[in-house]
C-alpha cells in the first residue's frame, strides 16, 4: 500500500469519525429542540393566556365595584359595556387556550375547573348591575361581597393552573438539560475514540515515512561530504522507493557534472565587468546626490526663517486672543449685571401696579362711605350716630391712601435710581464690546501675516520635496548598484578561493569516470572528477 493510499485511509477514518460525531450531535440536538420548543409552543402561550384571563377578571371586578358605587345611570351603562368587553376578552382567552395550550388530560381538567369557577363568579356578578339599576343598593352591595368570595376561588383556580404550566416548563427545561449533558458525554466519547484511532494510524504512517527520510538524509550527508561512491539500493514500491531512486539518480548525475565547475571562470570575468560598470554609474549618481543635498540645505534655511516668523506671529496672536477673551468675559459680567438690574426694575414696577390697585379700591370705598355719611347726616340730623362711624371709616381709608402714596413715591424713586444704574452699565458694556472688536481686528491682522508666512513655507517645502525625491531616486539606484557590486565581489572571492578545493573534495568510482568524457584542463585529476560533478553556481 502506497503512502497516498495510507493517507486516504487515514482521512477516510477521520471523516467517518466526524460524521459519527455529527450524527450523535444532530440526534440529541433534535431532542433538546423538542423539549425547548414544547415550552415555546405550549407552555409559554398557556401562561400568557392564563395571565390575560386573570387581568381581564381583575378589570371585570373593578368595573363591577365601580358600578355599585356609581349613582349616574349613564355612567353605569358605560361601565356595563366595559364589563361585557371584559367578559369577551376572558372567553377569547379561554378559546385561545383550548386551541394552543391543551396538552395533557390534567391540563384539560384544570381548564374545565377555570371555566366552572368563572361561570360561578359570573352568575353572582351578573345580579349586581340588575340590583343596582332597580335601586337595591344594599342588595347589590351584599351580592358584591358574595362575589368577592367566589372571585377568590376563581383566582386560586387560575393560580393552580398557572403553577401546573410552570411545572411543565420546568420539567421540559430539566429534560432538555439532561439531553444536552448526554449529547456532550457521547460527543466526548466519540471524539476520544476517533482521536485515539487516528493518532495510532498516523503514528504508524509517520514511522514508515521517517525511516525512509532518515535513509535519504544519510545519503545526502554522504554526498555533502564529497563521497559519491555510495551504492544506493531501491527496495520499496511506494513513494519512499521513488525518493530513493531519485537519490540514486542524483548521485550518479552529480559524479558526471563535477568537471563543469571550470565554467565558473567565465562567471568571474562577467562579474568583474559588471563591477567596473556599476562603480562608474555609482560615482556619477553620487555627484547628482551631492548637488541635490546642497539645494535641500538652502531650502531648509529659508524654511527655518519662515517658520520662526510664523512662530512669532502665532505667539502675538495668542496674546491678543487671550486679551480679547478677558475683555469678552468682562462684557459678559456687565451684561449680567444689567439683566439683574432690569429684573429689579420690573419687580418694582409690579409692586407699583399692586399699590395703585389698592389706592383705586380705597378711593372707591371712600366715595361710597362719603355718600353714606351724607345720607345718614340728612336722615338723622343732630342725632345721627351713623355719621360718626362713617366718618371714622373715611379717616382710616384716607390714612391707607396716604401710606400707599408714600410707598409709591419710595418705589418710584428706587426705580429711577436703578434705571440710572442700568444705563451706566449698558454704556460700560458698549465700551467693553468696542474693545473686543478692536482686539478681534488686531487678531485678524496677525492671522493674515501667519497666512502669508505659511504660503512661503509651502513653497519652501515643495523645493525640499523635489530635492528629496531626487535624492531618493539616486539613493535607490545606488543601493541597487551596491548590491550588484557586493554580489559580484562575493562571487569573485568565493569562486577564486575555493574552486579547486571544492572540486577536490569529491570522490568517484573508477567506473564512473567513463560516463562523461574528460574535459580539456591542465589538471588530470580535475578532468577525471569533472565527469560526475554539477556546477554549484
Amino acid at each position: 500500500m502506497t503512502i497516498a493510499q495510507r493517507m486516504y485511509l487515514l482521512i477516510g477514518c477521520a471523516a467517518l469519525a466526524l460524521a459519527s460525531l455529527a450524527g450523535v450531535n444532530v440526534s440529541l440536538s433534535n431532542t433538546v429542540y423538542e423539549k425547548v420548543n414544547f415550552a415555546n409552543v405550549s407552555t409559554i402561550p398557556s401562561l400568557n393566556n392564563l395571565d390575560a384571563i386573570q387581568t381581564a377578571v381583575t378589570q371585570l371586578r373593578i368595573h363591577t365595584y365601580q358600578t355599585v358605587l356609581e349613582k349616574d345611570a349613564l355612567k353605569r351603562a358605560d361601565l356595563d359595556k366595559q364589563t361585557r368587553e371584559d367578559i369577551e376578552r376572558i372567553m377569547a382567552a379561554f378559546s385561545n387556550y383550548e386551541k394552543t395550550g391543551l396538552v395533557t388530560d390534567k391540563d384539560k381538567s384544570l381548564l374545565a375547573a377555570d371555566k366552572e369557577a368563572f361561570a360561578d363568579y359570573e352568575r353572582v356578578r351578573a345580579k349586581i348591575p340588575l340590583l343596582k339599576n332597580q335601586g337595591k343598593d344594599y342588595e347589590a352591595l351584599g351580592a358584591l361581597y358574595v362575589g368577592a368570595g367566589v372571585a377568590a376561588k376563581l383566582r386560586d383556580t387560575l393560580k393552580d393552573h398557572a403553577q401546573y404550566n410552570s411545572s411543565m416548563a420546568k420539567k421540559g427545561a430539566e429534560e432538555a438539560a439532561a439531553a444536552h449533558d448526554l449529547a456532550r458525554t457521547l460527543s466526548l466519547v466519540v471524539a476520544l475514540l476517533a482521536v485515539t484511532g487516528i493518532s495510532v494510524m498516523g503514528w504508524l504512517l509517520a514511522k514508515k515515512i521517517i525511516r525512509a527520510i532518515n535513509e535519504c538524509v544519510r545519503i545526502a550527508k554522504t554526498v555533502a561530504m564529497g563521497d559519491l561512491t555510495t551504492r544506493i539500493e531501491v527496495t520499496a514500491k511506494d513513494e519512499t522507493g521513488i525518493l530513493m531512486q531519485s537519490m540514486k539518480e542524483m548521485n550518479d548525475s552529480l559524479a558526471s557534472i563535477v568537471g563543469q565547475v571550470r565554467t565558473g571562470t567565465d562567471t568571474i570575468a562577467t562579474a568583474s565587468a559588471q563591477i567596473a560598470s556599476g562603480n562608474m554609474d555609482l560615482s556619477a549618481r553620487t555627484e547628482q546626490q551631492a548637488s541635490a543635498l546642497e539645494q535641500t540645505a538652502s531650502s531648509l534655511e529659508e524654511l527655518t526663517s519662515t517658520v520662526k516668523q510664523n512662530a512669532d506671529s502665532a505667539h502675538q496672536a495668542n496674546e491678543l486672543a487671550t486679551s480679547a477673551s478677558d475683555v469678552a468675559q468682562k462684557g459678559g459680567q456687565v451684561v449680567s449685571q444689567v439683566v439683574e438690574t432690569m429684573g429689579s426694575i420690573n419687580e418694582s414696577a409690579r409692586k407699583i401696579v399692586d399699590i395703585i390697585s389698592v389706592i383705586d379700591g380705597i378711593a372707591f370705598q371712600t366715595n361710597i362711605l362719603a355718600l353714606n355719611a351724607a345720607v345718614e347726616a340728612a336722615r338723622a340730623g343732630e342725632q345721627g350716630r351713623g355719621f360718626a362711624v362713617v366718618a371714622s371709616e373715611v379717616r382710616n381709608l384716607a390714612q391707607r391712601s396716604a401710606a400707599a402714596a408714600k410707598e409709591i413715591k419710595v418705589l418710584i424713586g428706587d426705580s429711577v435710581d436703578k434705571v440710572d444704574l442700568g444705563s451706566r452699565l449698558v454704556n460700560e458694556a458698549g465700551a467693553t464690546m468696542e474693545q473686543v472688536v478692536g482686539s478681534v481686528r488686531r487678531v485678524s491682522e496677525v492671522i493674515s501675516e501667519i497666512t502669508s508666512a505659511s504660503q512661503e513655507q509651502t513653497s519652501g517645502i515643495e523645493q525640499i520635496s523635489q530635492a528629496v525625491g531626487q535624492m531618493d531616486e539616486a539613493t535607490q539606484q545606488n543601493a541597487a548598484l551596491v548590491e550588484e557590486a557586493a554580489a559580484a565581489a562575493q562571487s569573485l572571492q568565493d569562486q577564486t578561493a575555493s574552486l579547486s578545493e571544492s572540486v577536490s573534495r569529491f570522490r568517484v568510482d573508477a567506473s564512473q569516470n567513463r560516463i562523461a568524457p574528460a574535459m580539456n584542463t591542465p589538471a588530470p585529476t580535475m578532468a577525471k572528477i569533472s565527469s560526475k560533478t554539477p556546477p554549484n553556481s
